[in-house]
């Protein structure tokens, strides 16, 4: 092999000229004094609040505290190969993560780091996990509906594009199910969802991943998981890794769902490194500033304005309370952030009224705004008219002689609950849920025994698909029920009880 000795200096000449010398600084400390998921550095005079640092062994830290003479830095890994005398450099940059198309349907820990064996993710682009929520003049407000899929929450406690809506409950009430339910719900949509596992097990993330898997739905879904066995560090910085990924996609006009399960857990890893930094505890031992730390994340959640893209973050923030305690510090600090609530009742679940939503505490502050026309026509009353249901059903069990009016809104009550159970990973398109909401409420199914209600349902929505599917195309193009739409869906309901009729008798027969 010959070489081509011109060819060569022209390559180190144009080497020479395109040189630049650039000089790296940064600033070298030590430390102090290391455990439990801190270091005390010293030495790091110019370090700013929320700035990355490098320790020798390849771990990188945060910092956390700005003391007279020394640093209190939060280390986001194994602390365990950091030693006191070590060196510490600053780097000038804030945390990121990388985010972009690259991310979707990965499982990776907060730091973007890969977690589910398929090899490296090349991500083009990074963004910082803390960014400044948009301001009143670059949002819109929230008038465009999320469909959840589930029939309790789309009638009557509707989720708009850029709204938050708390999911609180005691643990195992099904909390998690509502929100996999959504994202599940989303499939075939342009909504790009994140799952944020913060402090969970790691088995139960798993099934999250393998249910989101079964369902075709992490073609469209980012996991972001800090199980209960990483350190407090990475369960803190979890639910802002998930929101800069979602960021990415909303500043390019697109929509997102963002699911922190849960900011219960986030709220206590931030408590125990605020302890460990010596920061005063306020209530419950908690800092003085996690109302600041929640808030500045759930202000993220937005509907852009046209100029900028109208993009939307749709925000779902999970909080576990204690024996139904949602006047504790952190279920009324998150409740007072987010624009409405659905609270999850254990006496509920354990009737088998699943999803087991108390309709009376739970709210949404935007309401009928993020409906469509015609569920917002079918599901007006619906609410009153269960709570008004509950107290009946409360008088009721004094054994007191009711009269027949009485009587007859118990029924229809009974009958309004059995229509708005709904199993797990079984979301329901918003045509077939007004066209159940609509017979019910119409008091088609009053003569329906309650036990075969939810049969008498499925019937009917195969009735719906196969005998009149004009009506429910009509319902899913238009997403209005005008009084032509209306009479031709009475008329297709009373055609379905009479086959249904029909059918009871064969089988008593």
């Amino acid at each position: 092999m010959k070489f081509k000795a011109d060819e060569i200096a022209s390559v180190i000449q144009k080497e020479i000229e395109d040189f630049r010398g650039e000089m790296q600084t940064s600033e070298v400390g030590y430390v102090l004094e290391v455990g439990d998921g801190i270091a005390r550095c010293y030495g790091l005079a110019s370090a700013m609040a929320g700035e990355m640092v490098e320790f020798p062994s390849g771990q990188n830290g945060l910092v956390f505290n700005l003391e007279e003479n020394s640093v209190g830095v939060i280390i986001l890994g194994d602390y365990l190969d950091i030693s006191e005398g070590d060196e510490v450099r600053t780097t000038g940059q804030l945390l990121s993560v990388p985010v972009g198309e690259a991310l979707i349907g990965r499982v990776v820990d907060p730091l973007g780091n890969p977690l589910d064996g398929k090899g490296p993710i090349v991500a083009t682009e990074r963004r910082p996990i803390e960014t400044i929520a948009p301001g009143v003049a670059a949002r819109q407000p929230v008038k465009e509906p999320l469909q959840t899929g589930i029939k309790a929450i789309d009638s009557m406690t509707p989720i708009g594009r850029g709204q938050r809506e708390l999911i609180i409950g005691d643990r195992k009430t099904g909390k998690t199910a509502i929100a996999l339910d959504t994202i599940i719900n989303q499939r075939g949509g342009d909504v790009i969802c994140i799952y944020v596992g913060c402090g969970q097990r790691g088995a139960m993330i798993a099934s999250v991943v393998a249910a989101l898997e079964k369902h075709g739905a992490m073609d469209y879904t980012i996991v972001v998981c800090a199980t209960s066995s990483d350190p407090a560090p990475m369960q803190y910085i979890a639910p802002y890794a998930g929101a800069a990924m979602a960021e990415h996609f909303m500043y390019q006009g697109r929509h997102t769902l963002v699911v922190y399960d849960d900011l219960s857990k986030q709220a206590q890893a931030y408590r125990q490194l605020s302890l460990l930094m010596r920061r005063p505890p306020g209530r419950e031992a908690y800092p003085g500033d996690i109302f600041y730390c929640h808030s500045r994340l759930l202000e993220r959640a937005a509907k852009l304005s046209d100029e900028l893209g109208g993009g939307s973050m749709t925000a779902l923030p999970i909080i576990e309370t204690l024996e139904g305690e949602v006047s504790a510090y952190i279920p009324t600090n998150v409740i007072s952030i987010t624009d409405g609530q659905i609270y999850l009742e254990p006496d509920l679940f354990f009737a088998g009224v699943r999803p087991a939503i108390n309709v009376g505490i739970s709210v949404s502050r935007v309401g009928g705004k993020a409906q469509n026309k015609a569920m917002k026509k079918v599901a007006g009353s619906l609410r009153l008219d269960l709570a008004a249901f509950r107290e009946l059903e409360a008088f009721a069990q004094l054994g007191t002689e009711l009269d027949k009016a009485t009587q007859a809104q118990l029924d229809r009550g009974y009958r309004m609950v059995e229509i708005l159970k709904q199993p797990q990973y079984e979301p329901m398109h918003v045509a077939d849920q007004v066209i159940s909401i609509f017979a019910g409420t119409n008091g088609y199914f009053d003569d329906v025994p309650v036990p075969q209600v939810q049969r008498a349902e499925r019937e009917l929505h195969q009735f719906m698909r196969e005998q009149r599917p004009e009506i429910r195309n009509k319902l899913i193009e238009t997403a209005e029920l005008d009084d032509e739409l209306e009479a031709q869906l009475h008329s297709a309901i009373k055609d379905f009880k009479k086959q249904f009729r029909a059918e009871q008798v064969e089988t008593s027969a």
